[in-house]
């Protein structure tokens, strides 16, 4: 394979929300900027964001940023740094700001202001009444966003790789990351990309169930990426699943419906939430409400020939209110299901839809980790931001309008110290050939033609395996057996093939590479789930049904080559504000 060499000050990996945010904070202060995606930036994943994005705007019913932090303490099970929360959620009101000043088109009120919806796990006043705080543009939040992002971009000069695929980082010696190898998608030709700073901005890995919200480029390349160089991923055994898929196809159905007034029924025509949660009903937090969706169905409530959903209600709601508020939702319905949430409900069940693991940063955007025997510390050159990264501002449970807010604040917070980081950095180390070669190899690898099993095959499975075995409720025997079976299709990757013609082409290629990133990704999602003997927002189990505040209030660290897992405290003292305490979470 021949190798193209380019060089940057700043390599951003991935061009959604949060790597495009902060390539036009390093554009913009006249840095070298690439970002490559493996898509057309305007496909990244963030354009599927539905319902909006959280401030404390106050714009239609009383807020404060304060109320929006606890809010967000009480949604992560009290797992979340409530250092980086606080920053996020003070941070929250310019962020959004500067997306209008962008040319963002947000959903407006008579009076002008934006328009601010009620989303799930949000209250007045520390618990109180529910509040209005996710502002939207429409139902089509993230595609507003990331096309205003992009525009931006362009103007700001940054240099756009589309459709390269990046494979792994590079690190010197003594850590430091000195950029990354990419492979372009249409030639197959290699390139080295050799940067003084590299930000990972790939997304989640929501691929690795079969039923998901999350678009086929989904496959947690960043932080398989990560676990390659040596480093761990965190608190990956917290996956979110949204409440209202689309049921049997996983398709999303944004939060923002049941903000708007719509409400779940099972068979017997109950508004059933109201026995889960009666305060905030169908507007509780996301792992709330999607246990109660499976309890019901699991009891025998469901809907439908097979009893395998429930139903979400919009056909009480005003025309003129649907088509203003969720058009793109009334779309997708009519053209997927020939079903008009104007005239009958929507068939709903959990989806797989949100990684709340990834990549251990600090505020600041830096990886944090050990190295070698040492103590954890700043990974000198290397980012993380967005799904990829774990801040933790999620903990155990995202909230519903965090993570636009999310991959913007923190997107922006590492651009602002990577600017830092190459005033003090001026020059470009040199390249470590070895570390080249290991990459390298690994790509010819997946030149294999002949007899073998699928690759797709694996894949296929991969995915079959999560959804069985470590899925909305889970218990020991059958984590294990999902663990022993995701080191079995490791092992049965080295034997695949992906093609058995002459000529082995590039897709199928990216096929083979995205799914070892999956099965890496499985294996620290199914391995952390079944060592944490407890229940704690997203991760419910049958066996340990109690939070364990003394036992398990830290972080899991997951490090891939001898499969260790390793445990941090929980940051519960803020910046400036007293913290929260943990306490019994309700709704």
């Amino acid at each position: 394979m021949t190798m193209e060499r380019r060089e940057f000050d700043a390599l951003i990996i991935g061009a959604g929300g949060a790597g495009m945010r902060a390539a036009l904070e390093l554009a913009e202060a006249d840095l070298k900027v690439a970002v490559i995606s493996k898509v057309f930036p305007t496909r990244s994943h963030t354009v599927a964001a539905q319902g909006g994005v959280n401030a404390a705007l106050a714009n239609v019913l009383p807020d404060s940023w304060h109320w929006h932090m606890f809010d967000t303490v009480k949604g992560s099970d009290y797992l979340g740094d409530q250092d980086a929360i606080e920053y996020m959620c003070r941070a929250a009101p310019k962020i959004v700001y500067e997306l209008e000043h962008m040319g963002v088109p947000f959903s407006r009120l008579d009076n002008g202001k934006m328009y601010q919806r009620k989303f799930g796990g949000q209250s007045q006043n520390f618990g109180g009444e529910q509040a209005a705080r996710t502002t939207p543009a429409a139902d089509r939040t993230g595609h507003a966003i990331l096309h205003a992002l992009y525009q931006q971009n362009i103007k700001a000069k940054t240099h756009f790789f589309d459709e390269y695929f990046v494979t792994d980082i590079i690190r010197a010696d003594d850590g430091t990351v000195l950029g990354a190898l990419a492979l372009c998608i249409a030639t197959g030709e290699v390139m080295m990309v050799s940067a003084r700073t590299t930000l990972i901005a790939t997304g989640g890995a929501g691929q690795i169930y079969k039923t998901t919200s999350n678009a086929l480029i989904n496959t947690g390349d960043g932080t398989a990426m990560a676990l390659r160089a040596g480093l761990p991923v965190s608190d990956m055994e917290f996956f979110q699943f949204h409440p209202t898929g689309i049921a049997g196809r996983g398709m999303l159905i944004t939060e923002g419906a049941r903000g708007e007034g719509g409400y779940l029924l099972n068979k017997d025509g109950e508004r059933f939430m109201e026995r889960y949660a009666p305060n905030a009903k169908d507007l509780a937090s996301r792992d709330v409400v999607s246990r109660s969706i499976a309890s019901e169905v699991r009891d025998g409530r469901g809907c439908g020939p097979e009893q395998d959903h429930c139903l979400l209600k919009l056909n009480h709601l005003d025309e003129a209110t649907i088509a203003k508020r969720l058009p793109g939702i009334r779309q997708t319905c009519i053209t997927f299901l020939s079903i008009d949430p104007v005239e009958e409900p929507i068939p709903v069940y959990p989806t797989a839809h949100y990684t709340m693991g990834g990549i251990p940063t600090n505020r600041y955007g830096q990886v944090v980790a050990p190295f070698g025997t040492g103590p954890e510390e700043p990974v000198p050159g290397l980012y993380a931001a967005g799904e990829s990264a774990c801040v933790s501002v999620h903990g155990a449970n995202r909230l519903g309008g965090n993570s636009l807010l999310d991959i913007l604040v923190f997107g922006r917070a590492s651009a602002k110290h990577m600017i830092k980081y190459l005033k003090e950095n001026r020059y470009h180390l040199p390249s470590n050939e070895a570390a080249i070669e290991q990459a390298m190899a690994r790509l010819q690898r997946w030149d294999r033609k002949g007899d073998g099993e699928s690759v797709t095959d694996i894949r296929v499975e991969v995915q079959k395996t999560m959804e069985a075995h470590c899925g909305v409720f889970r218990t020991q025997d059958v984590m294990d057996e999902g663990v022993a079976k995701i080191r079995a299709f490791r092992a049965r990757m080295d034997d695949a093939v992906i093609s058995d013609h002459s000529k082995v082409f590039n897709t199928a290629r990216i096929e083979a590479l995205e799914t070892e990133n999956l099965i890496d990704n499985a294996l620290a999602t199914a391995k952390c789930a079944a060592a944490r003997k407890e229940s704690r927002g997203a991760h419910s189990r049958l066996d340990f049904t109690e939070r364990d505040d003394k036992q398990w209030m830290k972080h899991s660290l997951f490090y891939l080559q001898d499969e260790r897992i390793e445990y941090k405290p929980v940051q519960m003292k803020p910046l400036e504000v007293d913290s929260f305490p943990p306490k019994v979470r309700t709704y």
